[in-house]
C-alpha cells in the first residue's frame, strides 16, 4: 500500500541554520500521527515542506505516491490544512468563510458542517474582525473536517481554544481517523497527542529522535515506584537504571529503567508493606528526552 506520507532525507537550510535535517518519515493511510516537538525543532518547516510551500535544501517528499511540489494540485485536492494561527478575512462572516474555504477547496459535506458549527459552538452569523483567536481556529477546524479530506495536516491546532473545545476537536480527530482519514498532528501538547495518536515521533533540532506506538515510547521512560517498608531503605545506588531516589524514614520512592527483578529484590528484604509502580505519560517521556528547550527558535521563510 502507498504511503500517506513519505520523506526520504528530507532537509532545509537557511544559509548556516538547520531547520530540518535528513528527515526520514512513513506515515500509513488511515493512522493518526503524533509530531512531537518543542517550538523550534522543524514541525512547521516539516509540514510547509509537504505542502508545496517551501522548497527543499535536498530530499524528496512525497503524498500518496505523488511529488509534493510536481503534483501539488492534485495532492492539495486530498488534503486540508489548519495552521496554528487563522488569518482569515476580517470583512466576511463565519459562515461566508467556510463557504468561500469550501469553493476552493472543492469538497465539503454540508451536514457534517452544520454538525461541526453546532459542536464547536461557532456563531457562523459573525464577522471575523469580531471573532477571538480561538473562534477563528473554530473556523479553520470546520472547514477542515468537513472537507472529509484523505489527508489531514493538522499544525498545532488547538492554538486558542478552551479545554471543552479540545475535547470536541479530539473528538473529530478519532472520527476522522475512524473514517480511514490520515491525520499528521503537530503539537507540542502531549496529553492531545496522547489520547489520539496511533504512533508518535519525537522531533528535536530537525532530527527525529524517535518513533513509535506511545506505548512503546512510554516504555522507553523509567518506571516511577514507591514503596513503604518495614526496616530501613537499603543502599539503592548500585541497582542498574536506577535514578531519583527519595528516602523519607521508611518510604522510598526512585524512577527505574531497565529490569525490576533487581529492585525488587532489595526491597522484599526490607519487608515491603506497601508498592506501586506507575508508568510513565508522554510528559515525562518527552522531558526525558528533551530536558529544557534547547533555546533554537525554528527558521521560518
Amino acid at each position: 500500500m502507498t504511503a500517506a506520507i513519505a520523506t526520504q532525507r528530507l532537509t532545509k537550510r537557511y544559509g548556516h541554520t538547520i531547520a530540518l535535517d535528513a528527515l526520514d518519515l512513513e506515515i500509513e493511510p488511515g493512522e493518526v500521527f503524533g509530531y512531537l516537538g518543542p517550538n523550534g525543532a522543524g514541525k512547521s518547516t516539516t509540514i510547509a515542506l509537504l505542502l508545496g510551500l517551501l522548497r527543499p535544501t535536498s530530499g524528496s517528499a512525497r503524498i500518496f505516491g505523488l511529488d509534493v511540489r510536481r503534483d501539488a494540485p492534485a495532492i492539495h485536492r486530498r488534503l486540508a490544512y489548519v495552521p496554528s494561527e487563522a488569518n482569515l478575512w476580517p470583512s466576511l462572516t463565519g459562515a461566508e468563510a467556510l463557504q468561500f474555504l469550501a469553493n476552493i477547496h472543492g469538497s465539503v459535506d454540508r451536514s457534517y458542517q452544520h454538525e461541526l458549527i453546532d459542536r464547536f459552538e461557532l456563531v457562523a452569523d459573525k464577522k471575523i474582525r469580531a471573532y477571538s483567536h480561538g473562534n477563528r481556529q473554530k473556523v479553520l477546524l470546520v472547514a477542515a473536517f468537513a472537507s472529509r479530506a484523505d489527508l489531514l495536516l493538522l499544525d498545532e491546532p488547538t492554538t486558542g481554544l478552551d479545554p471543552l473545545m479540545e475535547q470536541i476537536f479530539r473528538e473529530c480527530v478519532r472520527e476522522a481517523g475512524d473514517r480511514g482519514q490520515t491525520v499528521l498532528l503537530s503539537s507540542h501538547i502531549l496529553s492531545e497527542v496522547e489520547a489520539v495518536c496511533d504512533r508518535v515521533a519525537m522531533l528535536r533540532g530537525g532530527r527525529i529522535i524517535e518513533t513509535g506506538h506511545v506505548g512503546t515510547l512510554r516504555r522507553l521512560a523509567a518506571i516511577r515506584v514507591r514503596a513503604d517498608l518495614d526496616s530501613a531503605v537499603p543502599d539503592l545506588e548500585h541497582v542498574p537504571g536506577i535514578t531519583d531516589v527519595v528516602v523519607e524514614g521508611q518510604t522510598v520512592e526512585c524512577a527505574i529503567a531497565g529490569p525490576m527483578e533487581p529492585l525488587i529484590r532489595l526491597l522484599a528484604d526490607a519487608g515491603v508493606r506497601h508498592m506501586t509502580t506507575r508508568e510513565p505519560s508522554l510528559e515525562e517521556i518527552f522531558v526525558s528526552y528533551y530536558g529544557a528547550s534547547n533555546g533554537r527558535d525554528e527558521a521560518r521563510p
